[in-house]
């Protein structure tokens, strides 16, 4: 087995694990971390694409390590936001179930 099939089977199983908690959980904070586990395997699929072997060794290009930094950034905000929303929602309505928050839409 390849370094690169590892590590793209690792990334395919956090994307399909960040999506398992974002779609059947019901608790806005698990759904957030569930969002991020997906962001993660999906910069570690990115940084895989990226690496080269050179001369024996591995390498890993720049550009992927540029794009993976920059997503990582952009990660924390709006985990950072999410959250910050979550916690008004609670403050508001004292749950964080979203079945109970349903009745924002109308």
């Amino acid at each position: 087995m390849n370094i690169y099939e590892l590590y793209l089977g690792a990334s395919i199983i956090l994307v399909i694990l960040g999506l398992y908690a974002l779609i059947s959980k019901r608790n806005l904070i698990k759904i957030v971390l569930g969002l991020e586990i997906m962001t993660l395997g999906a910069n570690l699929a990115i940084v895989t694409m990226g690496v080269r072997v050179f001369e024996g060794a591995y390498k890993v290009d720049a550009l992927a390590q540029s794009m993976v930094a920059i997503s990582m950034a952009i990660g924390a905000a709006v985990a950072a936001l999410a959250l910050s929303i979550a916690m008004n929602i609670y403050r508001h309505y004292g749950t964080f179930d979203v079945r109970k928050l349903r009745r924002l839409r109308w």
